[in-house]
């Protein structure tokens, strides 16, 4: 049985768990509950409560010990003994059922308005008659003073068909272009039917007139909504002579009090999908609405939400059983839910233990909800090595971490840490015979944690003692033998650092005190080691003594203070001091640059030469030093040797070279023949 909270309200689901086939036999079944645990933890209230593919509809009779369903495929109608607690018969039919109506207290009189216009009706014993309406049906209603039936669907008219004389009435002709839902008021009777205009048309069965008209499209738009297309009515219910609740195909609930045009609460369930059932808690005064996918409990004065689920498929019906705190579901899946919330109520008469088991749930809470996974953090995954599989299907975002499966978290557990199942072993093996060891007659031994404070706990018992025998008065529990306070002396997290600076303010005096503690914990330490069963009595004054020596100090505790605060302030001048001094010879030390083998120190701007000759060419940079006559190195630490380097040239070099020489000497001796002919013009006109 699956437990879940939502605002502080326990909701059980009794369908949670494996299901066992139909065709398995009675001992594979006894083996299969052996073997399984969760197939034998699981509560299977009513034998069979399921469909072969989906449910669509749900219904209880009005003697509350039949549960009727219908689903496909084939469509077929089950009958549930709730005296019994499984299935009393099973009827196939013809085409699926759109809705049907017990019309009689048990399940003697069934009619079933069906998707291809057949209108059927069964009687105890099964079919009994059909007939059919003009346009196909979406919801049907039944008017008991008169016996009619009214039909309503793809159609503007409202067909009545009276079961007394067996024959069709004039229809009710409406100014919808077609209507989704209706519903007769159980106390005036006044027949009511929602439009896909989305308007609600009533309608007295007396005169056969229209006595009133909603538009509750334009009130269910308000200023937080959004909608897109215009709102139709998919659901109708009323409650009372004067209550009516409206839900709309965009996903709102619309109170109305009869005598009002306006609602009184506009309730959103923020899905955008069609309000699918609506239905009416009187005890706690909700009203309880779903759509395909969640069911709200909300209070119907305030409008806050009560409680809400959310089951794993899709919702096509919801049941409130009469007088008590079960809800059922049908669902686009075989199994029909059943919910159990002790807070609407007490559970029905037939299946009365569920109280008793709730109890005692309540009495032994679980620690977690969902059994199958295990919510981890992002620095989880990283201890276990499991990082990268974020965004992964293995692992379901939720809040500040995911949730990853059980089985795949223990096994990354023990690849981890391989030795935590014996660490967790012996640690139990410890508490047990610690427990074991209570029982016995217990010696004055100090715990590992927090001896002083121990012993202190222990000297204030001894006085107090000894002060209530004088006074005759009851003796007070101590710390040490109180379960509250027992982590605070096992636990090494919880040990009191005496050193530190709060605790040497507000205990000022302790420093005295503690010193005659300490010599005798030495004494009680000793008594261990040499492991005897009788201890001494610690050497020291009395009683007497250290308390008028405690009281003596007590006087002068604002000296004390002072002396605790003079004793920090020098503390930090010397700490200040100790930093001052790291600082100054670190600032002080002088810094070294090793020089690396073979090269002279010459200055620091050679770096940046050094720099720019490292991004030139090899062939630049033996050229350049060839020229520097830095390029021969010798006596070095390593040795008396020397480098050289000699760049071979390719025949394309060697061509280009002598052209280029061939060109300079072509251009040299035309530069010397255009100087000859310039000095021989020149001696022509001094000639002349």
């Amino acid at each position: 049985m699956q437990v879940s909270s939502l605002n502080e309200v326990k909701i059980y689901s009794l369908s949670a768990g494996r299901s066992l086939p139909e065709w398995l036999s009675d001992r594979k079944k006894r083996a299969l509950q052996k073997k399984d645990v969760d197939i034998r933890r699981r509560i299977e209230l009513i034998q069979d409560f399921e469909m072969p593919t989906v449910s669509t509809k749900i219904k209880v009779s009005r003697d509350g010990q039949y549960i009727m369903a219908v689903g496909t495929y084939k469509p077929r109608i089950r009958c549930y003994d709730t005296y019994q607690l499984s299935q009393k018969f099973e009827r196939c039919l013809d085409s699926e059922v759109v809705t049907f109506e017990i019309l009689s207290d048990d399940y003697s009189k069934i009619v079933f308005l069906q998707c291809d216009r057949y209108v059927e009706f069964h009687s105890q014993h099964g079919h009994y008659y059909r007939t059919r309406i003009p346009k196909f049906g979406r919801d049907f209603s039944y008017h008991y003073p008169s016996c009619d039936l009214y039909f309503v669907g793809a159609s503007s008219e409202v067909y009545r068909l009276n079961l007394e004389q067996g024959r069709f009435l004039n229809s009710l002709q409406t100014d919808a272009s077609e209507n989704n839902v209706c519903d007769i008021n159980p106390v005036h009777y006044l027949f009511a039917t929602g439009t896909a205009e989305g308007k609600v048309e009533c309608w007295d069965p007396r005169t056969r007139n229209r006595v009133g008209l909603l538009d509750c499209a334009l009130s269910s738009v308000t200023a937080d909504t959004e909608v897109d297309c215009l709102p139709s009515i998919s659901a109708l219910k009323f409650d009372g002579a004067l209550n009516m609740a409206v839900g709309t195909s965009t996903g709102q609930v619309l109170l109305y009090d009869l005598r009002s045009a306006n609602p009184l609460i506009v309730k959103d369930h923020q899905y955008g999908l069609p309000i699918k059932s609506i239905q009416f808690q009187h005890q706690l005064d909700l009203i309880i609405s779903a759509d395909s996918r969640i069911i709200k409990m909300w209070n119907k004065d305030t409008g806050k939400i009560f409680t809400s689920m959310e089951p794993e498929y899709d919702i096509n019906d919801v049941c409130l059983y009469p007088n008590s705190g079960m809800l059922m579901t049908a669902n686009e899946a075989p199994r029909m839910n059943i919910y159990y919330m002790p807070v609407l109520g007490p559970a029905p008469k037939w299946c009365s233990f569920l109280d008793n088991l709730t109890e005692e749930l309540e009495e032994n809470p679980e620690s977690t909800v969902y059994d199958d996974y295990k919510f981890v953090t992002r620095k989880d995954l990283e201890n276990l090595g499991l990082a990268h599989l974020i965004g992964s299907s293995l692992l379901r975002a939720y809040m500040h971490g995911f949730f990853m499966d059980i089985r795949l978290y223990h096994k990354a557990k023990m690849m981890a840490n391989p030795f935590a199942y014996e660490e967790y072993r012996r640690e139990k093996i410890r508490q047990k015979i610690e427990e074991t060891r209570a029982q016995r007659v217990q010696l004055k031994k100090l715990p590992k944690v927090n001896k002083e404070l121990a012993l202190k706990l222990i000297e204030e018992e001894g006085e107090e003692q000894q002060a209530t025998k004088k006074r005759k008065q009851k003796n007070l529990p101590s710390l040490l033998k109180d379960d509250r306070f027992k982590v605070m002396f096992e636990n090494p997290d919880f040990q009191v650092d005496e050193q530190s600076e709060e605790f040497r303010l507000l205990n000022p005096l302790v420093s005295k005190i503690s010193e005659k503690r300490k010599k005798k914990l030495k004494l009680l330490q000793e008594q261990e080691a040499r492991e005897q069963e009788e201890e001494e009595e610690p050497e020291g004054k009395p009683s007497d003594a250290e308390s008028s020596e405690s009281s003596d100090d007590e006087k002068g505790w604002v000296e004390e203070v002072r002396k605790q605060r003079k004793l920090l302030r020098q503390e930090e001048k010397v700490k200040r001091q100790e930093r001052f001094k790291e600082d100054q010879q670190t600032l002080l030390k002088p810094q070294f640059f090793e020089i690396k083998e073979g090269e002279e120190f010459r200055s620091f701007k050679d770096s940046a030469k050094k720099q720019k000759l490292m991004k030139k060419t090899l062939g630049d940079r033996l050229k350049l030093e060839e020229k520097l006559g830095t390029l021969n190195v010798s006596d070095t630490t390593v040795g008396s040797k020397q480098a050289t380097f000699k760049l071979k040239k390719s025949e394309h070099q060697k061509k280009q070279q002598e052209a280029e020489k061939q060109h300079r000497q072509e251009r040299k001796a035309l530069r010397r023949s255009a100087g000859h002919l310039k000095s021989k013009h020149g001696r022509g006109q001094r000639f002349h």
